[in-house]
């Protein structure tokens, strides 16, 4: 299966100031899956470490970590020569050697001739205090997008058109894309949920797949952190749902138990913003940039980190696919079609916030900073257009671009763009190309 972000590592495999590479992502994104296939395909060998699978292997960090005592024990573990330019190093599951992550500091430092790829999950990387900031590369591994899971299912001729901008093949072909769309919000983008689809369209496998994978999340936290916050970040955690079906889908504490406050909930909210399981989408009442200087950080909404599993925790019964109308686009108050759109625009490379007024009087789904402007988005599910709120933000800010995606088809006039659901990870290439 194809990931966008292959290309990602061929860059830096090239880059002349290379330094160790930390690729990061919730688990079970496929982040093991993606080293090794890079592995493979671009190099002559490959020397990977897992800590987790095999926690000796930590031994090996536990006193000298310069790089050319690592390198000579690898050498001598795995009985290979490890050579700068055709040797790709793996370690893997690294949150679980301290003195290993330490390590990628001399590498960068002593040694950035050679190509060093570490891994973990949020999970457990931020944890750590102590981290060698500036001395690694990062990557985010997100789910499978939209685009991906049309490649990982064989459609590959739906996003070149796309991509190619061929809006007349779109047209003709729109109820396709929405067919695939219904089956991505069920299947969502975990990349085991998605492999069971490909291979045998079985939506029970797929659920069954994404309730095992919420089962590791919650066994996760407690695992990674104290006994005191655990609960909470539970009850966080099982109340995305709840709080996106809501019309008005701000997070509010004390819908958690009675008596709430947000101070006491700090610390495991945080937490779970630092493992990226669940995104955080600010308030701003600004049209100003930068978008993340004039965000209130008190005031915003939760969505998980994949539409799959926010469906398979809502218990959405995979009947509704079967269903011939659009009635799941606008399900939960259009909770799922907001849910994707987010995380179509996070893995776009965009930091969504969304804008509102204090007193609720008007609010736009999704603001994002666009090279040197700042573009609303409006999410509306099915083919309905109206939006009062995006009529609002547009008089009071005179934008130059404007978004609202729903399931009509592509137009643009007057810097306002009709972008359907399904091509809304392209938002970026359609405004810069002024289509």
């Amino acid at each position: 299966m194809k990931r966008t972000l292959y290309g990602d590592l061929l860059v830096w495999k090239e880059s002349p100031n290379r330094k160790p590479l930390l690729l990061q992502g919730a688990r079970q994104t496929g982040k093991t899956w993606l080293m090794e296939e890079f592995g493979r395909n671009e190099f002559r060998n490959v020397v990977a470490l897992n800590f987790d699978r095999t926690p000796a292997l930590s031994a090996y960090f536990d006193n000298d970590i310069s790089p050319a005592h690592i390198i000579k024990t690898l050498e001598q573990h795995f009985d290979v020569a490890i050579s700068p330019a055709d040797t790709l190093v793996i370690l893997d599951e690294i949150q679980e050697s301290a003195r290993a992550l330490n390590s990628l500091k001399y590498f960068c430092e002593e040694a950035p001739q050679y190509h060093i790829i570490a891994a973990g999950s949020f999970l457990g990387v931020a944890t750590y205090g102590s981290f060698p900031v500036g001395k690694v590369d990062r990557l985010t591994l997100y789910p499978f997008s939209f685009f991906e899971f049309l490649c990982g299912i064989g459609k590959e001729r739906y996003v070149d058109a796309i991509l190619n901008r061929d809006f007349g093949l779109i047209r003709s072909t729109s109820g396709d894309y929405e067919k695939f769309l219904k089956t991505y919000f069920i299947v969502g983008g975990m990349p085991k949920a998605v492999a069971a689809y490909a291979a045998r369209e079985n939506l029970r496998e797929v659920r069954g797949i994404q309730n095992d994978i919420l089962a590791d999340y919650k066994d996760d936290f407690s695992k990674h952190i104290s006994p005191l916050n655990t609960p909470k970040v539970e009850m966080i955690w099982n109340s995305i749902p709840r709080h996106l079906s809501k019309e008005k889908k701000k997070f509010v504490y004390k819908e958690l138990k009675e008596g709430a406050r947000a101070y006491s909930y700090e610390d495991a909210m945080n937490w779970l913003f630092a493992t990226r399981l669940v995104y955080k989408v600010a308030r701003t009442e600004e049209n100003k940039l930068p978008p993340a200087s004039y965000a209130d950080d008190r005031t915003f909404k939760l969505y998980m980190l994949d539409i799959g599993l926010f469906n398979a925790k809502s218990g959405l019964d995979i009947s509704a696919l079967i269903n011939p109308s659009d009635e799941l686009f606008g399900i939960f108050n259009g909770a799922m079609t907001e849910q994707f759109v987010m995380q179509e625009l996070v893995a776009a490379g965009h930091a969504p916030y969304y804008w509102g007024r204090e007193k609720g009087e008007a609010e736009v789904d999704f603001v994002v900073q666009w090279r040197n402007e700042l573009v609303p988005v409006e999410v509306k599910s099915g083919i309905r257009k109206k939006s009062k709120s995006l009529d609002v933000y547009r008089q009071l800010y005179n934008p130059e671009n404007a978004v609202r995606t729903t399931l009509r088809g592509f137009g643009a006039a007057d810097g306002l763009y009709s972008v359907p659901l399904y091509m809304i990870a392209n938002l970026g290439e359609l405004i810069s190309r002024k289509a």
